[in-house]
């Protein structure tokens, strides 16, 4: 009876090691796609703009601004922050994200479902365009827009047409991933801030998974930001130098980081 006892004791012993040991690989494999981050530079941004859009290009960031008669779509330098050439958007519209897609900047609005189109050198308007949904941010990959409007779709537009020609549906481990906003194409990846959070999350365009994540909470609270108005809310990637910058609505400040997995 002792050693059937024993026996008994080692089964559930053993049976605990394997649980935890289960347990610690699935909590790696959880964190595995979380990054932490440092930050490289700390860069003038005009505290007055309502960030709704970034990129950079050819040294330059272009930056969409919003709220209804403040609107405006922006061209400035990395190091002062000195806005070089702006051109101001109706004032019965609100300015939302903006991408260059070839050698046109494209930017959206927001419950006015117009898109405009602008010459990249000299922001003249070109054209404009209706889109389907309300419109929050957009990305170019180098064959389709790739627009949000503040919920977990994605949607893709041909640049040519501007017609839908697809979507997905972005998800995590925990079901839907919803106020995607500000997006940016990086190293194959959707790069998408989440309003009213800190996050940045990347996500897989083929499939809609989020594969990645960084909370921002420190940056945040280092340019006097929140979760309700001054949100965290602009990415833009500089491939030919591998740099990352991210602002946020009214913020003093833009940051060049580094993700560290």
């Amino acid at each position: 009876m002792k050693k059937m006892k024993k026996i008994i004791g080692l089964f559930i012993v053993c049976g605990i090691l394997i649980v935890f040991v289960l347990n610690a690989g699935c909590a790696q494999d959880a964190n595995d796609h979380n990054y932490t981050y440092r930050v490289v530079n700390t860069y003038p941004h005009d505290s007055r703009a309502f960030t709704q859009g970034l990129f950079f290009a050819d040294g330059y960031l272009y930056e969409g601004t919003g709220l209804n008669g403040r609107s405006s779509l922006r061209k400035t330098t990395l190091h002062t922050g000195r806005v070089l050439k702006s051109v101001e958007l109706p004032k019965e519209v609100f300015g939302e994200g903006v991408t260059l897609c070839r050698n046109r900047v494209i930017q959206l609005t927001w419950k006015a479902r117009q898109g405009f189109v602008y010459s990249k050198d000299s922001l003249e308007l070109q054209d404009t365009f209706k889109i389907q949904t309300d419109g929050w941010g957009i990305t170019f990959d180098g064959t389709k827009l790739i627009v949000s409007d503040g919920s977990n779709q994605l949607y893709f537009l041909d640049p040519d047409t501007y017609k839908q020609t697809g979507r997905i549906s972005v998800h995590d481990n925990n079901g839907p991933v919803k106020n995607l906003n500000e997006l940016e194409y990086v190293k194959n990846k959707i790069y998408a801030n989440v309003w009213r959070t800190n996050d940045i999350v990347m996500i897989d365009p083929a499939t809609g998974e989020v594969s990645g994540r960084v909370n921002l909470e420190k940056l945040t609270g280092m340019s006097g930001g929140d979760t309700s108005y001054k949100t965290l809310n602009g990415i833009a990637y500089d491939e030919k130098n591998d740099r990352l910058f991210v602002t946020g609505k009214l913020w003093p400040d833009l940051y060049e980081i580094e993700l560290i997995p």
